[in-house]
């Protein structure tokens, strides 16, 4: 069997699982298109640690990691099953290519997580194990962690980054739904910098992307992205964006997907 490619999604806000709009039906093309994974493994960027943290519940809760939203949302579960020897694993993976990791027995499936995967895979069936990012040891670190993981997606595991392709939550308040002016700018060069499989350009984006500092005041959004990119294997990408709108004008929900050889 291929490898399954790797993917990055754009999770938007919490309120994408009740309105999932248009990513919603990019995603769940994408379920239909991809064979059924046997676990999927998720960076999430909502959960942050200074070194790599893996979730290792047989059974991972849904946790509600958000305030001031309607009562709906709070009522829904995402009850997929853990797997905890796969978390082992992929710690093991991380240690052995000088990324030392723990494996948290606890950790339940935040937003970044349940939302997306609500869209991808409905009927909650399927392992998921979460993975934190490290948003103080920035790009290479990220890429590091999927490439770590990368052998993993020809063992019928799905890799994926959960962040947003802009995220600037200041633009929160105070716009009128009109598209921010940076929006574009941005997700276009990153797309065309993926597409020319363009590492050190995209590693270096905080100084070559333009308006970088508009679409993420703070990394952690973007960070999953290397993750998947480096899940890919090698230098060879095969990055294809999928487009999903902006959201509120500022949130773009692109997604994308890696068709590297899966080997680092």
């Amino acid at each position: 069997m291929a490898p399954l490619p790797a993917l990055y999604v754009s999770h938007g806000s919490p309120m994408t699982a009740l309105s999932p709009g248009r990513v919603g039906v990019r995603l769940a093309e994408l379920a239909r298109d991809l064979p059924r994974p046997r676990a999927i493994v998720v960076a999430s960027a909502h959960w942050l640690a200074a070194r790599p943290q893996v979730g290792g519940a047989a059974q991972p809760q849904t946790v509600h990691d958000f305030g001031g939203f309607p009562e709906a949302l709070y009522a829904l579960r995402y009850p997929a099953p853990g797997d905890p020897a796969l978390a082992q694993d992929v710690a093991a993976r991380l240690d052995a290519a000088g990324l030392p990791a723990q494996v948290d027995p606890q950790r339940g499936l935040d937003h970044g997580v349940w939302v997306p995967l609500r869209l991808l895979h409905p009927e909650a069936d399927i392992p998921v194990v979460p993975l934190s990012i490290q948003p103080a040891l920035g790009p290479a670190h990220a890429l590091a962690l999927g490439r770590a993981l990368a052998p993993l997606r020809a063992q019928g595991v799905l890799v994926i980054g959960s962040g947003s392709i802009t995220h600037n939550l200041h633009d929160w308040r105070g716009r009128d739904g009109s598209e921010a002016p940076y929006v574009r700018p941005f997700t276009d060069w990153i797309e065309a910098r993926l597409r020319a499989d363009d590492l050190p350009a995209l590693l270096d984006y905080r100084r070559q992307a333009p308006f970088a500092a508009q679409a993420h005041p703070t990394d952690e959004h973007l960070l999953p992205l290397f993750v998947a990119t480096g899940a890919a294997g090698g230098d060879r990408l095969g990055a294809r964006r999928i487009e999903a709108g902006i959201d509120m004008g500022f949130l773009a929900m692109d997604l994308y997907r890696f068709d590297g050889d899966g080997t680092a």
